[in-house]
């Protein structure tokens, strides 16, 4: 029996699947390769650039035209700055890669040779030369996990792919494709040797074309699903296939999780005789989000990096336009898989929009105390009103501090992306418009104070502080205040702006500063004000 495959490439006797080669435009991929051209494939992880690739090569490989291999170089990855470690383990891995799949000994029995007289910085282009040489027919490479080098292992392969480019294809490979999670030109290689940045476009300026592997449409997810339903007779309601969906918007290792989840993981959907329902994909959804998968995990780590928050950031709070968003960084996040690759710029899918936030505020949420049945009526009902009551207390009192420590900066509209009603975002704003109440705005310590000033209305109903008390004259001068010096201090009127107390300060009903005693413009020469 087949299942859905969320680990690794696909095996189509194993997998339910959606052929990997019918995604991409196949006469368009033959067409670069008799032309002899080297091109980019690109898509986020765990979309199936490997699966394609290794379609291709066997595909090719049985037209008997070219000798294809396909070659992961991820393992020079931990080599990083070291050119002499990374090429060692990147041509051990090419020799692997050709004895397996073409029977092809010369390379495992040559390269070590190559690279101890030519070095580091040449070995792949002679080793790669010789190679073509030595064989009749024109050699397909296919280079995967080409953005998971470092540095200058990485700048030493491009450089040497360009290189060679000029004896194709009769001593150098006739056509390299270069497959990753970023297109070339979003290499930025940071050379040690160069003490520079190096753009990844320059370094490898031969490329002729970048295609990029797109997610599932709406008729290809019916069809991996259906084809569960084929094998094991268990069907997916209307509602529960429009779910996954609009859950994952056709993002292949989120199709293929849910449906996993929910087939194989959930003890119910074991019972193949009992449909998979919309509940059943909701509630898995959700069990994908909590146990943060390695998929979820990657996509949140790159929120690090400030080419994705500089458009993640914006797209969460709704506090920028798009005209403020550097085109380069957008397309960096689009081939991340974080965004949608059509106008507008939006989130990617639901789930996505739900883990960003989560994640951001992963720590906050482990450490709430309150016992959610608290909010439980007896009915079992929520009451919403005693939520919405504690989250206002909270507000009022933390607010400053809460928005500030928020990972995402750019402040109160993080708190939209975390799920903070709407109407609490009102009331936020409208109290903007308010002089903040003090702490004896209960009216207890004011009503210690000789007389009431009238209060005023503003526009709008609120009401707002009068004007500030006519100061006295500085008995500790003897002299009256020098108006030409402290301005309509001295005259009756309010306080200038800059003399007046900070808003964070607090004033009660009277106008007065906690304690009463600090004077307006204290520090000028002023007497206390009572």
């Amino acid at each position: 029996m087949r299942f859905f495959n969320t680990a690794g490439p696909i095996q189509r006797e194993r997998h339910c699947n959606v052929p990997p080669l019918e995604r991409l435009d196949v006469d368009e991929l033959l067409l670069l390769i008799r032309q002899w051209k080297y091109f980019v494939l690109h898509a986020p992880r765990q979309t199936g650039k490997t699966s394609a690739l290794l379609v291709l090569r066997d595909e090719l490989n049985a037209a008997g035209e070219v000798r294809c291999v396909y070659v992961n170089v991820e393992v020079g990855q931990t080599a990083r700055e070291d050119v002499g470690a990374g090429m060692r383990a990147i041509l051990s891995a090419l020799a692997s890669a050709a004895r397996h799949a073409l029977d092809d000994g010369w390379l495992a029995s040559t390269w070590p040779g190559i690279l101890e007289t030519a070095g580091p910085h040449d070995a792949l282009r002679e080793t790669l030369s010789r190679w073509a040489e030595s064989d009749a027919k024109p050699i397909v490479l296919l280079i995967d996990e080409i953005d998971a080098l470092i540095g200058d292992t990485l700048l030493a392969v491009l450089r040497q792919l360009r290189a060679g480019y000029p004896e194709r294809p009769r001593r150098f490979p006739q056509c390299v494709v270069l497959c990753g999670v970023r297109d070339v030109r979003d290499y930025r290689i940071r050379s040690d040797s160069e003490n520079a940045i190096v753009a990844g476009g320059s370094a490898f300026n031969v490329r002729a074309k970048s295609l990029r592997l797109g997610d599932f449409s709406p008729a290809e997810v019916d069809s991996l699903l259906a084809q569960h339903t084929a094998e094991t007779g268990q069907a997916f309601t209307s509602e529960a296939r429009g779910t996954i969906w609009e859950l994952t918007r056709g993002q292949p290792w989120l199709v293929n999780a849910l449906a996993y989840e929910t087939c194989f993981d959930h003890k119910a959907g074991r019972d193949r005789s009992r449909p998979i329902t919309a509940a059943a994909v909701q509630d898995a959804r959700e069990q994908l989000i909590r146990r943060r998968e390695t998929h979820l995990d990657q996509l949140t780590d790159k929120l690090q990096e400030e080419r994705v928050r500089r458009v993640v950031e914006p797209l969460l709070s709704g506090t920028a336009s798009a005209e403020a968003i550097p085109a380069d960084d957008i397309e960096y996040v689009r081939d991340l898989g974080l965004v949608r690759t059509d106008d507008p710029v939006a989130i990617a899918n639901p789930i996505y929009r739900e883990v960003i936030p989560r994640e951001l505020t992963f720590s906050t949420q482990a450490t709430l105390a309150d016992d959610p049945a608290l909010y439980v009526g007896a009915d079992g009902a929520l009451q919403v009103d005693k939520p919405l009551a504690a989250f206002q207390a909270f507000f009022r009192e933390h607010s400053e501090h809460w928005v500030g420590a928020l990972p995402v900066q750019g402040g109160r509209p993080a708190t939209a992306a975390a799920g903070v009603p709407a109407a609490h975002r009102q009331q936020r704003r409208t109290n903007r418009t308010r002089v903040r109440p003090g702490p004896y705005a209960d009216g207890s310590a004011d009503r210690q104070a000789k007389g009431r000033r009238p209060r005023r209305a503003a526009e709008g109903g609120h009401r707002v502080q009068g004007a500030a008390p006519e100061p006295r004259r500085d008995a500790s001068r003897r002299a009256a205040a020098d108006a030409g010096v402290h301005g309509p201090l001295c005259g009756g009127g309010s306080a200038p702006r800059h003399l007046r107390p900070h808003r964070g300060e607090g004033l009660g009903r009277e106008g007065l500063p906690p304690g009463g005693r600090r004077p307006w413009g204290a520090g000028h020469g002023l007497g206390d004000v009572r």
